[in-house]
């Protein structure tokens, strides 16, 4: 095995090659620009739409919030006009590690589909958490209780007295939506999309509605004076407010992971990649806008501020439908983390670097069932054990070091291979990817030390199955790699 093995890069060529020719079923082409759109705004609008802008505004920004998401949105947009350069040119499975193979080598590519687990299979995990709260509420709404030993991580003390056993209905919805992906793209896209539609009717009715309610002395002072701390009000709120916020666009990235399935990627991938992400923020802003001009922003430190403003202006029964929302855009995020993760894994597995199992296409669906369903069972029961900080935290380290990865892999590849046709180019490089990996790099080191420990201690992992498996099973792709 040659020594410098662990720096070895796949061709391009080789990865378009596999991805048009490979030997076997391939993954089918049968999405479009309109379900990739439905992909990235399925995954991005979560329940952070109907929680995070709330806590946003009373803690950092005030009424000032919508320059908030606007600035998020400009953060994430470096980051997406990378992506949809990425997607573009390598129409492959395996997103971030695919381009990651192409321009650092095999070492960065293992250590980026390892740490891809953290952004797909752990934010599935995080989402089912989630959506497990919503739904208890709303069956409480309704008259029906869940056994509470069986609606929360083992260990978690309950109001009653005793600790929870396991997390079920984090289990059921995680179970459910990999059978649903299993049936094939066809399938999940049509449920995905009629989801999406609904999430987007119950915000538009928000936004509609209130509307003709706002207030416009809410409004003002439109950024409120800083208390003397940074970051709360002032225009360090609004930075501060930013990159709050920030971690309620990401999702938009899982578009990347189907571009070897779309009919038309060079076209179809940056429409969705761009598309999502412009629909998402417009979104994001018209909520933050009419919510800061229905409630004093100090009043919205609630998990639920749109509930709360709909009883503002008299529709309070709408705050059933707001809950269902959630729950919808929770399920959508879910659904599309799972089927991120197993493209990423059919990709490792195709270089040798995970077992072929995962590798395996269905002849009659064309998706990779087996790796599915794999995906799916360890996701779930991530989901009924750990406890849902601590998997928010580990999404957000790891999704950020996949971004400034991409970023990264822009630079590179301009450098590298500068003739090669780009369908779409981002603009304004090299200043565009340095942006995003700067823009990166900070949200990372705001976050907790104990959070860098935890994917110090997953990436120490990785390396030793690598080492362990991964290296000694990848001599076909090194015996073209560059």
């Amino acid at each position: 095995m040659a020594g410098d093995s662990l720096t070895l890069r796949k061709p391009l060529t080789a990865i378009l090659a596999e991805a048009e020719d490979g030997a076997g079923p391939r993954l089918g082409r049968s999405l479009s620009a309109v379900d990739l759109v439905a992909m990235g705004v399925g995954a991005t609008i979560g329940a952070g739409i109907f929680v995070i802008t709330g806590t946003a505004a009373a803690n950092h920004a005030g009424p000032g919030l919508p320059l908030s998401f606007v600035l998020g949105g400009l953060a994430c947009a470096l980051v997406a006009l990378c992506y949809a350069e990425l997607a573009a040119l390598v129409p492959a499975p395996g997103s971030t590690y695919t381009y990651a193979y192409a321009t650092l080598g095999e070492l960065c590519a293992w250590i980026i589909g390892w740490d891809l687990v953290l952004e797909f299979a752990v934010a599935a995990a995080t989402v089912a958490v989630g959506w497990s709260g919503y739904v208890r509420s709303l069956l409480a709404d309704l008259g029906l209780h869940l056994p509470a030993v069986l609606t929360a991580a083992p260990g978690t003390s309950l109001p009653g007295g005793g600790t929870a056993w396991f997390d079920l209905p984090a289990a059921a919805i995680v179970l459910g939506l990999t059978g649903l992906l299993m049936r094939g793209n066809r399938a999940s896209a049509r449920v995905n999309a009629a989801l999406v539609a609904i999430k987007l009717a119950i915000i538009l009715a928000f936004v509609g509605l209130g509307a003709a309610h706002v207030d416009p002395t809410l409004w003002s002072p439109l950024i409120p004076e800083n208390t003397g701390t940074f970051g709360e009000f002032g225009w360090s709120g609004i930075l501060r407010g930013a990159g709050v916020v920030f971690f309620a666009f990401l999702g938009f990235e899982t578009v990347s992971t189907a571009a070897a399935e779309t009919r038309h990627p060079q076209r179809d991938a940056p429409i969705g990649l761009l598309g999502s992400l412009a629909v998402t923020t417009v979104l994001y802003v018209a909520v933050a806008t009419i919510l800061t001009g229905l409630v004093p922003y100090r009043e919205l430190d609630v998990a639920d501020p749109i509930a709360k403003a709909m009883d503002v202006i008299g529709y309070g029964v709408l705050s059933v439908a707001i809950k269902v929302g959630a729950i919808l855009g929770l399920t959508t995020a879910a659904l599309t983390a799972l089927y991120g993760q197993a493209r990423v894994f059919y990709a490792m597995a195709r270089d040798g670097l995970l077992p072929p199992v995962f590798a395996r296409v269905h002849p009659g669906t064309r998706v990779p069932a087996a790796s599915q369903a794999v995906i799916g069972a360890g996701t779930a029961l991530i989901a009924v054990l750990v406890p849902i900080r601590i998997l928010g935290e580990l999404v957000s380290i790891g999704t950020l070091f996949a971004f400034g990865v991409i970023c990264a892999a822009v630079l590179i590849l301009r450098r590298t291979d500068p003739e090669r046709p780009r369908p779409f180019r981002a603009p304004w490089v090299p200043v565009v990817p340095i942006l995003g990996i700067l823009t990166c790099l900070a949200l990372m080191l705001g976050l907790p030390g104990d959070t860098w420990l935890r994917l110090a201690a997953w990436l120490g992992l990785g390396l030793v199955l690598y080492f362990a498996y991964g290296r000694r099973r990848a001599r076909r792709v090194r015996a073209g790699a560059a």
